[in-house]
């Protein structure tokens, strides 16, 4: 992992991080959005959830390959310390650890704000097919959370049904 670089996202880097999730809008049911946001929204999104939580990328030869950020679970107080987490790196940098690199360093960021749980919702077939497959469940038990819910056909795209599982990690 000596060869990754993370650190805090910023507004320059709406374009690269668009470009990445855009695939996984475009191409695939792991995001249930239908139409990649454009660089200025991407801008949008990376402020306001730097307003209140670690937004990170990482860096692969000076080149950011993924990204992490936390958000809001509920508005509600007494969930204060619980958010959600996401994460996507890009496809051609898949399975090269800089998944891990960035959640541990979202974790530790998180810890130091008082956060104690960490849900990641994660799109779900019962068979994987072209647009869907069990990586990120897999990625997300890698790195220590457990499955707490199973919502079944909640999601629709590429006309087919989907589930999505709610992970949960205490740190």
């Amino acid at each position: 992992m000596s060869d990754l670089v993370i650190r805090e996202a910023c507004l320059d880097d709406a374009e690269r991080l668009a470009e990445i999730y855009s695939h996984y809008v475009i191409n695939t049911a792991v995001s249930f959005e239908y139409e990649a946001p454009t660089v200025e929204e991407f801008r949008e999104r990376i402020r306001r959830i730097k307003a209140k939580y670690p937004y990170l990328v990482c860096l692969k030869d000076g080149k950011i390959i993924g990204y992490a950020y936390a958000g809001t679970y509920s508005k509600r107080e007494a969930y204060a310390w619980t958010v959600t987490t996401s994460i996507y790196v890009d496809r051609d940098h898949r399975r090269m650890r800089a998944g891990s690199a960035l959640y541990a360093a979202l974790e530790e960021a998180l810890k130091k704000q008082g956060i104690v749980n960490l849900l990641a919702g994660v799109a779900y077939a019962d068979k994987e097919d072209e647009y869907l497959t069990f990586d990120s469940c897999r990625f997300h038990l890698k790195e220590g959370y457990t499955e707490v819910a199973h919502m079944k056909s909640v999601g629709k795209k590429f006309d087919r049904w989907y589930d999505l599982l709610w992970y949960q990690k205490k740190i």
